[in-house]
């Protein structure tokens, strides 16, 4: 079984681990209870002690501003670097899409004008082969009228011929 409450020795070591990093809020935490264990332990008089902590809370106002403008400069650099990166992949994108929207114009106007030359081509076509029927119509026309003059001639001379004899 487990050990009771009083089994356990106050004297031992409690060791705890946070999970989270420390931030400018636990320095500045620090800087107070560090500044509150130097007054209770000073061994100088009260005037030197107050200009001792005058002094030390001059250089942590310097370093907490310190810190804080280097805090500031690392956030206004991070944003101007993704700003940047942002910018670029727009750009790079407006490029791609231009690109791309010219590539399609000369698609469309390959396309028709290769249309046209067929349209062209196909009616070139058509009146080459209406011509070619109109020539056969006529051919045809002129051979029927000549058959039928041909007959007509033919049952004239059968009708003189059966006349004359």
């Amino acid at each position: 079984m487990g050990k009771r409450y009083e089994e356990y020795d106050d004297d031992e070591p409690i060791v705890i681990v946070e999970k989270r990093s420390g931030g400018m809020g636990a320095f500045l935490w620090g800087l107070a209870i560090g500044a509150g264990v130097a007054l209770l332990y000073a061994p100088h008089s009260g005037e030197e002690t107050r200009q001792e902590l005058r002094r030390r809370a001059r250089r942590a106002r310097t370093a907490a501003q310190d810190a804080a403008g280097e805090f500031g400069d690392s956030v206004v650099d991070q944003y101007q670097h993704a700003r940047r990166a942002v910018e670029e992949r727009l750009d790079s994108a407006r490029r791609v899409l231009e690109m791309k929207k010219e590539q399609a114009s000369q698609a469309i106007r390959a396309g028709r004008e290769a249309a046209e030359q067929a349209r062209r081509e196909l009616e070139a076509r058509l009146a080459e082969t209406r011509a070619a029927y109109q020539a056969g119509a006529d051919v045809a026309r002129d051979a029927r009228t000549e058959a039928r003059t041909a007959d007509e001639r033919q049952a004239r001379d059968e009708e003189r011929g059966a006349a004359g004899a």
